[in-house]
């Protein structure tokens, strides 16, 4: 699984702030690790230097192979805040994902017609 950090102009990236993104969604998406391709992450502050309590925002975006990619949004006061949330929804989301993926592939398809009453 390959994870991408990128920030706007006023978050500033480091090897500290990658090290901690990549701990995060390996923790929380590691029953995925042979699903997921990719993780692209963009962190942001919205406001800027104005300040504000829900300023900070993650976006991160998941790669399945074979399927469309998901992306989930988190804002918060600070950007361990919101890269937390947001790997908690991405986690979530792929739970959802994967589990109907899963029972459709588990459940034979009953022809049109033909179900039981």
């Amino acid at each position: 699984m390959k994870i991408q950090v990128n920030t706007d102009d006023n978050i500033q990236g480091s090897d500290v702030l990658n090290a901690q993104v990549e701990e995060v969604i390996e923790s929380n998406l590691r029953h995925f690790r042979d699903q997921v391709t990719r993780v692209e992450v963009h962190l942001s502050d919205e406001n800027s230097q104005k300040g504000g309590s829900r300023d900070k925002r993650c976006l991160m975006e998941v790669r399945l192979e074979g399927r469309q990619p998901v992306a989930v949004t988190h804002q918060a006061g600070t950007v361990n805040e919101a890269i937390n949330g947001a790997a908690k929804k991405l986690k979530a989301s792929l739970d959802s994902i994967i589990g109907k993926l899963s029972s459709q592939m588990k459940s034979p398809a009953v022809p049109r017609g033909e179900e039981s009453e």
